[in-house]
């Protein structure tokens, strides 16, 4: 059964109303992860993947990223709409984050973006505002002041 849809307020989108299939949209302000005190992204160049019931998820271009604390981790995935997902590590944390070296033709914008986890990092930030992280362990949309659900994620969700 498809959850109630919470009406957005001013300056607020519904995740009910995001497309499906997804898309991506640039986004104009700023990005930031933050692990172990240290900023491994800073972004004002970020893209976000819009699907219907999920946070965004942010996508930041390889030059803004310190790619001095990631390794690209064996795991894999495949997405119905981009293809074959790759997994990174970092410093220690397995899968915070992932990327789409090869995505499918909608979405090459994202082609070696990196996507981060706020479950898995110490601080992720849009703007001045702290990101609360998706529910559940799959889905890696950032949850702000911006959006409203209810979100898919957490236990229960998954047949939404």
């Amino acid at each position: 059964m498809r959850p109630q849809r919470i009406e957005p307020g001013p300056g607020q989108e519904s995740v009910w109303d995001y497309p499906r299939p997804p898309v991506v949209v640039p986004f104009t302000g700023r990005v930031r992860v933050v692990h172990a005190g240290r900023v491994v992204a800073d972004s004002s160049a970020a893209l976000r993947v819009l699907e219907t019931s999920q946070p965004p998820a942010f996508y930041l271009p390889p030059a803004d990223i310190d790619f001095s604390r990631l390794q690209a981790s064996a795991s894999t995935t495949w997405c119905e709409w981009k293809g074959s997902a790759q997994y990174w590590q970092l410093d220690h944390v397995a899968d915070a984050a992932w990327s789409y070296p090869h995505p499918t033709p909608p979405f090459v914008a994202i082609t070696d973006h990196l996507a981060f986890y706020a479950q898995k990092v110490d601080e992720c930030w849009v703007d001045d505002e702290r990101v609360q992280p998706n529910p559940g362990n799959f889905y890696g949309g950032w949850i702000t002041s911006t959006v409203v659900g209810p979100f898919k994620g957490g236990t229960g969700t998954r047949d939404w």
